[in-house]
């Protein structure tokens, strides 16, 4: 607003009373007057000629509206990811915000229909916006997750192409999204999906659920293990009679699946021509029980460790060879072979 003193203010035109006049407060008072509907239409005019910005919400608004157009024409939908931008504007971000409005305004309309009582509808998005964004892409906001919907668009932009469906990962990637992978995980996680999503799998892409031969097996869970090591733990004490386990011994089981299960450890070490852990003992083998942290079980590296104190009365044998005896560096029990 023009202002100085009342000569300068005379000599450009403006009344001498209007050199000190509050305009911001005047324009704030008409966009009231306007949001409550009070303004007559020809003054509304003549400040829209003007320029007359109502509501800085509603200029926001529209600027993101048409950047999603601008988007959405150039990818054939509305289902943006968060980092996408049309000409600067950050298009994801601001979708992103418009389906939490969308959700808010939902639940609000849900407890109204509950006959709950509603705080306030502030942030929510209007029907008259909500309808703005639908005419762009009915689906732009989908009551599952965005990339669910945005992959299911783009593989069927790929089938519409004349493409054959990916199937296993890395088949197809556009964008930096994997179409095979997509359609991998939808197979696999067929259970898990709405039965609308499945119709739309079914009737639209041709995916059907995966054969139970393709499945992966379930990872096991902290009791199947501790079951597992349970059962390893009984069946050594129902041969050894005793729980004074070395450190890295293997104990090998067959559960149920046919397939070995136990604790991994590194093998015994062999030298030439020594028999191994299974040897027969009735082919002139020896069979190793179990053997300690440090190898013990190994005849020659036994032998090359003097400074271990053996205990008495525990003597090995491979062969019908006396080897001596040896003792366990991690607990009182004495290790070795059983001859033949």
């Amino acid at each position: 607003m023009p202002g100085g003193d009342d000569h300068a203010v005379a000599s450009e035109g403006w009344p001498a009373s209007l050199a000190a006049f509050p305009f911001g407060q005047w324009i704030a008072g008409n966009r009231r007057t306007y949001a409550r509907g009070d303004m007559d239409a020809d003054r509304v005019e003549q400040l829209e000629k003007l320029g007359m910005v109502w509501s800085h919400c509603d200029v926001a608004w529209e600027e993101g509206l048409v950047a999603s157009r601008g988007w959405a024409a150039e990818h054939g939908h509305l289902l943006a990811p968060l980092d996408a931008s049309f000409q600067g504007y950050r298009v994801g971000i601001w979708l992103k915000s418009a389906r939490a409005a969308a959700r808010k305004a939902q639940e609000i309309e849900q407890r109204r229909a509950e006959g709950l009582p509603v705080d306030s509808s502030a942030g929510a998005l209007s029907e008259a916006r909500r309808e703005q964004l639908e005419d762009i892409d009915p689906s732009w906001w989908p009551t599952w997750p965005v990339e669910w919907q945005r992959a299911f668009h783009l593989v069927r932009l790929h089938l519409d192409a004349g493409d054959p469906l990916p199937t296993s990962p890395g088949d197809v990637v556009h964008r930096g999204e994997e179409r095979g992978r997509w359609v991998r995980s939808v197979r696999l996680g067929w259970d898990s999906l709405t039965r609308v999503q499945q119709w739309m799998c079914e009737q639209v892409l041709g995916i059907e659920s995966a054969g139970e031969y393709e499945k992966p097996k379930p990872r096991r869970t902290q009791a199947d293990k501790w079951t597992m090591n349970y059962q390893a733990a009984k069946q050594f004490y129902e041969r050894e009679g005793h729980l004074l386990v070395p450190r890295n011994h293997v104990e090998q089981s067959v559960g149920d699946d046919q397939e070995e299960q136990g604790t991994q450890a590194r093998s015994v070490d062999r030298q030439p021509g020594q028999p191994g852990r299974d040897a027969d003992p009735g082919a002139g083998g020896a069979a190793v029980r179990h053997r300690d942290a440090a190898g013990v079980g190994d005849a020659e590296s036994s032998a090359r460790s003097p400074a271990r104190t053996p205990h008495p009365g525990f003597r090995f044998s491979v062969a019908g060879q006396d080897l001596g005896v040896a003792q366990c560096v991690q607990c009182p029990a004495q290790v070795g072979f059983d001859g033949a």
